[in-house]
């Protein structure tokens, strides 16, 4: 057990959860967070294996609950390493049929959430002199995508908003990248019909869609001392589909 902790938000299921679970097998103490208490089966499995892990229900887009669930994890584990602001949703919808309070929530979701997460977390980082923080995009914000115009602006303000922050605080000894995952074989995908899952493959070199293992090997390598140099990227992870 080494003694670096590493925030994981959205990490009850999917890429979230393969993120804990890879930062655990590294050693990390993981905190998990997701709404209500669905973080339980994660933090079981680390713990069943040997690792030290915190679940905390939070819901992202409340700037009050973020502050205290940074104050849990400062008072569990007396730091913060890592943050990854994998929480986020999708609701796909042509523009015209996007509701204002569809757009809110994408936006503030995925978008602000990021922001309440990362201005709590910024604080034990800057008194450490340390920290890696990880954003997950999507290639859908480097690209744009049909029916989700919504989605793509918030994916696509996450990576302004990780240049910005890596240029902010690289002085300080942190480091901001962008994670930009392609297809990736989660519940967010799996309503996606058979016939589009076929073209999908067609314009993807691998032919294969993405794992959350995938997605979370790309993370562990941005939190490692091998990505101390790096900062202010956008990693696609997308079989070669940009």
């Amino acid at each position: 057990m080494r003694d670096e902790v590493a925030l994981i938000t959205g990490g009850a299921r999917g890429i979230g959860k393969a993120i804990a679970l890879r930062f655990a097998q590294e050693g990390y103490k993981v905190a998990v967070c997701d709404l209500a208490s669905k973080c339980d089966d994660v933090v079981q499995k680390i713990k069943d294996k040997g690792g030290q892990a915190l679940g905390l229900s939070c819901d992202i887009t409340d700037p009050l609950m973020v502050k205290e669930m940074i104050d849990q994890i400062i008072a569990a584990f007396g730091r913060l390493d890592v943050l990854v602001n994998n929480a986020g949703i999708a609701q796909d919808n042509l523009l015209p049929r996007i509701s204002d309070e569809e757009w809110l929530q994408t936006i503030n979701t995925n978008l602000t959430g990021t922001f309440y997460c990362t201005r709590a977390a910024i604080r034990p980082m800057l008194k450490q002199k340390k920290g890696r923080i990880i954003n997950i995009s999507s290639v859908v914000g480097l690209r744009g995508n049909a029916g989700q115009s919504h989605y793509a602006a918030s994916k696509a303000g996450i990576i302004g908003f990780t240049k910005a922050i890596a240029r902010e605080y690289g002085s300080r000894g942190i480091t901001a990248n962008a994670v930009a995952p392609g297809y990736i074989q989660t519940d967010m995908t799996a309503h996606l019909p058979k016939e589009y899952w076929k073209d999908i493959l067609n314009s993807i070199p691998l032919k294969r869609p993405g794992t959350p293992e995938d997605i979370a090997g790309v993370v562990a390598f941005l939190a490692s001392a091998d990505a101390a140099y790096i900062t202010g990227q956008v990693i696609a992870v997308d079989g070669g589909l940009m």
